[in-house]
């Protein structure tokens, strides 16, 4: 899905030379900063297709690439594609795969065609490269980026981080700045809801996985494209509470070369607290909040964490054992109050909440509260990171988004694809927290267990 920022519209825009009309997110990023590759929706505003999925927008990369292009090399290439057959093979599976990709969150856009919408041969180097970047296997993208990088300049130990939960995939990559902290390359989130069910069977389902397996070997693929050295995948509670939990470490060896990491509750808890607090000026001790789909941390403490439990209870768990209408009955709103109560009494019985004087609260469920407390448009992260949402925003949202349908809490602006029908269960989380512990408002952070794992790696 990439991210946007509201400061990349006009980079982009002074990128292309014009005002973006494609709504668009951020795949990939050059280490200075800027946008590297877009992603594209597939419709323009008057919705009509539109076939190029991923975009070249860095000024360097365009330069190098239309020098090739000036050479020759489109045509030589479509000579290579006629000729060889294992080439032409692995073209048209890039072509298959884009289309399968543009397609993701809006089935029968595959039939805009492959790569830039071609559906044979190749026309245009900058949408194979930019596809190669984004994650595409694409024998043509690999083959630019052979002849063109390093665009930019490079520090050495670049690294990504894969946050495995039980709703969602996060990636980071990420390249050191040599004073301990690190540059964005790329950031990705995709709801694959890996942990659907696995409450109710205590396994992991076969479309669930094959779902996540095929998100997991793009980001493999564009962590390598964007040259990370190492790729660390950390898994939460789904994978914790699933007994076949093998089928998914053997799919990580494979993909990325790596060990699955499944990280206990207290682990879990503590890489979210180094995520969300670095850097943070606001008064201690901290108490942070992280609402996943499985479990939700709570973790206490100033430079480090001094308390800490996970608990059974997150969006899509509690959705799953107490919610069957759409939108929720009041009896089932009053069953999430109450399992979230009485977790919330396990949770002061653990940790000392009283000491702590900022509640931080972390992870999708916040900051999607708070996007639509403050109105925005389109998720923005700049706008959203490290602002306050108070206890009757929290409130207020919660019981707007609990009268909605799913579909109606899915057409708002802010709202990831995935995240509808579960929002509900988390927001009502957040909100007896807030209330139970006495926060008459909370730090929202951006920053949490991906960026935890991020920074433990560069240690």
């Amino acid at each position: 899905m990439g991210e946007l920022r509201g400061s990349d519209l006009p980079t982009v825009a002074e990128q292309l030379g014009r005002e973006p009309t494609i709504a668009f997110t951020v795949v990939a990023r050059c280490a200075p900063g800027h946008p590297l590759v877009i992603r594209n929706a597939p419709f323009d505003a008057e919705g009509s297709p539109f076939p190029t999925t991923f975009w070249l927008t860095c000024p360097n990369a365009v330069r190098a690439i239309s020098r090739l292009e000036a050479d020759g090399w489109i045509g030589r290439l479509n000579e290579r594609v006629e000729a060889e057959p294992a080439f032409g093979e692995a073209v048209a599976r890039a072509h298959a795969e884009y289309a399968r990709e543009r397609a993701r969150d809006h089935p029968g856009a595959e039939a805009f065609g492959g790569v830039g919408g071609t559906r044979t041969g190749l026309k245009c180097l900058h949408a194979h490269y930019a596809n190669h970047l984004a994650g595409g296997d694409d024998v043509v993208g690999a083959w630019v980026a052979g002849e063109i990088e390093p665009v930019h300049e490079e520090r050495p130990g670049r690294l990504a981080a894969v946050d495995q939960g039980t709703n969602s995939i996060r990636l980071l990559v990420a390249e050191p700045d040599g004073a301990g902290g690190f540059a964005e390359l790329g950031r990705d989130m995709v709801i694959t809801r890996l942990g659907r069910g696995v409450d109710e069977t205590g396994r992991i389902a076969r479309d669930a996985l094959e779902r996540t397996t095929e998100v997991l070997a793009r980001y493999a693929r564009r962590a390598r494209a964007l040259h990370a050295e190492r790729v660390r995948v950390a898994a939460t509670a789904a994978l914790r509470d699933a007994s076949n939990a093998d089928a998914y470490e053997r799919s990580v060896r494979d993909l990325t070369g790596s060990a699955l990491e499944i990280v206990s509750g207290e682990k879990e808890a503590e890489l979210s607290f180094l995520g969300a607090t670095r850097g943070l000026e606001v008064p201690a001790p901290f108490l942070v909040l992280d609402i996943g789909g499985g479990s939700t941390e709570f973790v206490l403490g100033a430079e480090h964490p001094t308390a800490a439990i996970s608990t059974q209870m997150g969006s899509v768990r509690l959705t799953e054992r107490f919610v069957t209408t759409d939108p929720p009955s009041a009896g089932e709103l009053a069953s999430l109050r109450r399992a979230a109560g009485e977790i919330v009494d396990e949770v002061e019985r653990a940790v000392p909440v009283a000491e702590a004087q900022t509640l931080v609260a972390v992870a999708g469920t916040a900051t999607t509260v708070q996007a639509i407390a403050l109105g925005l448009s389109s998720y923005d992260p700049e706008r959203i990171h490290r602002t306050r949402l108070s206890f009757g925003d929290a409130e207020r949202v919660a019981a707007r988004l609990a009268a909605m349908t799913t579909p109606e809490r899915a057409a708002l602006p802010v709202m990831a694809p995935g995240r509808a029908d579960v929002i509900v269960a988390g927001a009502t989380i957040l909100v007896e927290v807030m209330r139970r512990f006495g926060f008459g408002e909370a730090v929202v952070s951006e920053t949490d267990i991906l960026e935890g794992l991020v920074l433990e790696m560069l240690a």
